[in-house]
């Protein structure tokens, strides 16, 4: 496998630190609402990175941390009155119900920072006595110029930094609100200020800098050096750059062997933002769209690609989720069937030798850095085989091999289910429907095809979809 490492701007071959085991960090939200789409862009990515790689045989231990302190929340537990935790607490569990729907596994560990103060201290201490920090009245610095690889991973010069940070740096020190060394340095540890949650340090009261919390816990839970560290592409600066400067003056060995970083996603061409008015959360599009098809969108493109949202887009990907469903709907009928073949004849033999090319060529899609556009195209493919290639008559054994293949790439390692989703329909339009269907029987007996035509065009209004078969009227909604 391949894989796109931001650190070298190249494809590496994917080798891990221990034989068959892989250690993944990807950072989480921050807390202090419901999750917006673009927050869903990384989960759903790296997700799939994780099944696939399980799917290659690997033993992932799959971290992803929730940022449960942060300027954010507490402006929030402010504005209502509440403590911090009450909040973050709250929209931890609302931000899993929105993995569950979207089919994101949790993950081996979901570390809270506020958790893992103790490690946070026990870093920014070590920081300190090896030279590469150093306090002024409550506040903990990293000394950027201390770490002298700084900017390989993002590719900035720490000259040009300098310049860009020069003027404002000048600004904070003329009011007396800065005390850095150097406009470059960040914050590990900041002190206690009015309102706002606090643990007993060194230093006084405080709470830890941001980019100092996924440093330790992607140590405490990985380990000093992480097979992949991933996020979206906004995190490379400051966030990441921070994370390896601070962890490898720590640690004194390398961070991360490698880097995965998904793009941005716009919205109708433009970039998300509340002022703009095109401000969308989980929620709300899984409110309007099967969120299995929200999912199927999102990995439509590769991760690399910057995603446009669109109701036309989606749309477009609904139609296409759905012919593979449907092929995997005839599937399991034919495998289900009691009264039929069971055993292969000579052409679904020879058939049958073609199906491990599937699993082949999906593989290879997903080896050239997780291609998920290229490995949609291959199930596809084999939809289309499967629709060529099968019938009533077909053999439940030969139905049963396909439907097993089309479910281990589809549903494992993409995470797309292949059962739609149920739809809830009351007792009483039950009645009406099935009232209707037993009226356009009686039409068709009757030859009366115009009134059965209306009775089926007015169920297709009514969101439900009619077929004719030798059991008799199936139905179920669109």
């Amino acid at each position: 496998m391949k894989i796109y490492n931001t650190k070298t701007r190249r494809k590496e071959e994917f080798k891990p630190i221990n034989e068959g085991k892989v250690g993944i960090y990807v950072c989480g939200p921050t807390v202090y609402d419901f999750i917006h789409i673009g927050n869903a862009r990384p989960m759903i990515v790296f997700d799939t990175l994780r099944r696939y790689l399980e799917h290659k045989g690997y033993e992932v231990n799959y971290v992803s941390n929730f940022t449960d302190v942060d300027d954010k929340i507490i402006k929030r537990s402010n504005e209502e009155g509440v403590p911090s935790i009450e909040i973050s607490e709250k929209f931890i569990g609302e931000c899993k119900k929105d993995m569950e729907a979207l089919n994101v596994r949790l993950a081996t560990t979901h570390p809270q920072a506020t958790q893992e103060i103790p490690e946070m201290i026990q870093m920014v201490q070590t920081l300190i006595d090896k030279g590469h920090a150093y306090e002024k009245n409550g506040t903990v610095y990293f000394r950027v110029r201390s770490f002298e690889p700084y900017g390989k991973l993002s590719h900035k010069n720490i000259d040009d930094l300098e310049s860009g940070h020069r003027a404002e740096a000048h600004a904070l020190k003329v009011t007396g609100e800065d005390e850095k060394e150097d406009a470059l340095d960040f914050v590990l540890w900041k002190p206690k200020k009015e309102g706002e949650p606090s643990w007993e340090s060194p230093w006084g009261e405080g709470r830890p800098g941001w980019h100092l919390e996924c440093s330790c816990m992607s140590k405490k839970y990985v380990g000093d050096t992480v097979d992949i560290h991933a996020g979206g592409e906004d995190l490379i600066f400051p966030h990441h750059e921070n994370e390896i400067a601070q962890s490898e003056a720590a640690n004194g060995c390398e961070f991360a062997n490698y880097w995965m970083h998904n793009a941005f996603l716009k919205i109708d061409g433009e970039k998300m933002s509340k002022s703009l008015g095109n401000f969308f959360t989980v929620r709300d599009v899984c409110s309007q769209y099967d969120p299995q098809v929200f999912r199927f969108f999102m990995l439509q493109a590769h991760y690399r690609t910057p995603l446009n949202f669109s109701r036309e887009l989606v749309e477009d990907a609904s139609r296409g989720l759905e012919r593979i469903l449907n092929g995997a709907e005839k599937l399991r009928e034919i495998a289900d069937k009691k009264n039929g073949r069971f055993i292969m004849d000579d052409e679904q033999r020879i058939l049958e030798v073609e199906m491990p090319k599937f699993i082949e060529r999906f593989d290879t899609a997903m080896d050239d850095d997780l291609n998920t556009a290229d490995a949609i195209s291959v199930i596809f493919e084999l939809v289309r085989f499967t629709n060529a290639n099968t019938s009533e008559k077909s053999s439940s054994n030969f139905a049963d091999c396909l439907y097993r293949i089309l479910f281990e790439l589809c549903d494992t390692v993409l995470g797309i289910s292949l059962e739609r989703k149920a739809a809830q329909i009351d007792e009483t339009e039950v009645a009406q429907i099935e009232a209707l269907i037993a009226e356009r029987t009686a039409a068709k007996k009757e030859k009366n095809f115009a009134r059965a035509d209306e009775i089926r065009a007015q169920l297709m209004d009514m969101g439900i979809i009619i077929e004719d078969t030798r059991e008799g009227v199936k139905w179920k909604k669109a």
